[in-house]
């Protein structure tokens, strides 16, 4: 049955959504104030302030087409689709061809079911554009059982070769939902030469329709290609299934709605990344509002926002995903680091807490609670957490090296020299060449003056790999340093000074090396520098130590050998 599109007064419209948008009052100077509060709140990619001042700068030119289709894009961009739809009528009259008023449009009829008016709006001219306009027509045939007239829709965008691979899959779906699975698998599997890339989606659904061939072998060779030994819950349950031999409902599609759904978060994936992200997050916002239990498009949704720094909205797309989804630990995931970059650092660890109770065997969640309780300087915690992660990890690998590489840092700060000197030689045991780790360990020995020459070589190594970061080349010409080659630091250190103009720990290194080749004043003004750039209040005190009495007299202090001496009177 289909749904009423309701078209109310464009006036009745813009008063509602000025009231939904908290907007009603606050108009700020007028048409120009509105007009540019708005322009403002868009740059931002603050929808509901857009929303609202273009809803107000409507009020006093109801007829202007950018504030129309302004207005358009912030409504639905925030998912309100009924509210955009008033505007876009308008929008569609004023400017018949204007392809933002079209989608809307289109996006309201799909939503009601109305796919008899749908094909009769492609008769007398609508177009989104060709791909949208293919795909919609031929599950609109489909939803009204002309079977003929759909399949010859499909075959027309197989027949252009940009459009061919959305063209095949889509048929692929439309096959397999109405229970040609033969038919389907052909396409899944590139025959006639229209093959599509292997997504999260498409696979699943060719995994699907492999089962209902009992075809489970081909199913489990897909799935370890696609998505390698170790899968995320999801998949493994979804491989464990197929081992066990079941037969899984193809259900990926199960309603012309859905076939719908897809096509406009298809478009949204093919255009993420090419275009610019308002743009994308119109057609994911049309997929979720014909198909809201699109996990999919609801974490691409999420995806954007947070991008976009508008962190609530993506935490409330994050939140409409079900416990009982299976991408329910991605959307726990992503709601922690939306929570996190909105300052909710509790509430952040509060989420991550929680799924790690209810998802133990997960090492990823486990070392996002680690990180973030590590950037807390909650140490302790954090090197749990990071040992919760590595217990569960299945079987050891090369990129693991990251895990033991957090713990170490964590139990490092945490006053723990043992244990975290252990995983960073466990870290470049699985890996040998990474120069983050080569760096902190060869840095830390330089700081404790031992290991010296092995802290040398070590840095070495990981300037060869990365010769621009600063703060590499900075430990290299501190190791130096600390090896008395005083001369040979002077190099590497100005070039990390050059890196990081601005960092204190820099400047303040570079005043030492100056200070051990005799170069004073140089010294003092690189310190003076340093303490320009907020240093620890500790360094700080050590710096200004050094302006009033100079470093050989701060290292006599500190029962260290003056540099005078170490370098044979050179640095006098």
């Amino acid at each position: 049955m289909r749904r009423p599109v309701r078209r109310p007064g464009l006036a009745a419209a813009l008063a509602a959504a000025l009231v939904a948008a908290g907007g009603a009052g606050a108009d700020p100077g007028g048409l120009v104030g509105s007009y540019l509060a708005a322009r403002s709140a868009s740059g931002n990619s603050d929808y509901q302030a857009a929303a609202a001042y273009y809803t107000q700068a409507l009020v006093h030119d109801p007829s202007n087409p950018m504030l129309l289709e302004s207005a358009v894009v912030a409504q639905l961009a925030l998912g309100n689709l009924e509210a955009a739809v008033p505007i876009a009528t308008r929008l569609g009259e004023i400017a018949p061809q204007n392809q933002i008023a079209q989608l809307v449009l289109l996006g309201a009829q799909l939503a009601a079911g109305d796919y008899e008016g749908v094909l009769a709006a492609y008769a007398e001219g609508r177009s989104v554009g060709p791909l949208v306009d293919g795909l919609v027509k031929a599950w609109a045939h489909l939803a009204l059982g002309d079977a003929g007239e759909a399949l010859a829709a499909f075959d027309a965008l197989i027949a252009q070769p940009a459009l061919a691979p959305f063209g095949a899959y889509h048929k692929a779906l439309a096959l397999a939902y109405v229970g040609d699975f033969e038919g389907a698998e052909r396409l899944f599997s590139g025959e006639g030469g229209a093959s599509f890339g292997m997504t999260r989606r498409g696979v699943t659904a060719h995994v699907e329709v492999l089962t209902q061939l009992e075809r489970y072998d081909d199913a489990l060779a897909l799935l370890d290609r696609a998505f390698g030994a170790d899968p995320d819950p999801a998949v493994k349950g979804l491989r464990e299934r197929v081992a066990a031999r079941q037969s899984l409902p193809f259900d990926l599609i199960g309603s012309p709605a859905d076939g719908m759904a897809e096509v406009f978060f298809t478009v949204a994936g093919a255009l993420a990344g090419e275009a610019e992200d308002s743009y994308t997050l119109l057609y994911a916002r049309l997929a979720e509002e014909l198909a809201p239990d699109h996990s999919d498009a609801l974490l691409l949704i999420a995806g954007i926002l947070e991008r976009q720094g508008q962190y609530d909205l993506a935490t409330a797309a994050y939140n409409a995903i079900p416990r009982s989804d299976p991408a329910f630990h991605h959307a726990e995931l992503g709601r922690a680091e939306a929570l996190r970059s909105a300052g909710r650092t509790e509430a952040a660890i509060e989420v991550l807490e929680q799924l790690a109770k209810s998802h133990p065997d997960l090492p990823d969640v486990h070392r996002a609670l680690g990180d973030i309780l590590r950037g807390e300087e909650r140490y302790d915690a954090a090197a749990a957490a990071y040992d919760a992660a590595i217990a569960a990890l299945p079987v050891e690998d090369p990129s693991q090296w990251v895990l033991y590489y957090v713990r170490g840092i964590s139990h490092e700060r945490a006053g723990r020299w043992e244990k975290a000197e252990a995983d960073f030689r466990k870290a470049l045991e699985l890996s040998p060449d990474q120069p983050q780790v080569l760096n902190y360990l060869g840095y830390s020995y330089l700081e404790m003056r031992t290991n010296l020459e092995e802290a040398l070589s070590m840095i070495e190594r990981a300037v060869a790999a990365r010769p621009d970061d600063g703060y590499i080349v900075d430990s290299l010409g501190w190791a130096l340093y600390r090896l008395e080659r005083y001369e040979e630091a002077v190099a590497p250190m100005e070039r990390a000074a050059s890196l990081l103009p601005v960092d204190p720990i820099v400047n303040d290194h570079l005043g030492d090396v100056y200070w051990a080749v005799g170069r004073r004043n140089e010294a003092r003004f690189q310190w003076r520098r340093a303490l320009s750039f907020n240093p620890e209040e500790k360094d700080a005190v050590r710096i200004r130590r050094k302006l009033e009495v100079g470093l050989d007299a701060v290292l006599a202090e500190e029962g260290a050998r003056p540099i005078a001496v170490a370098n044979d009177g050179q640095g006098g």
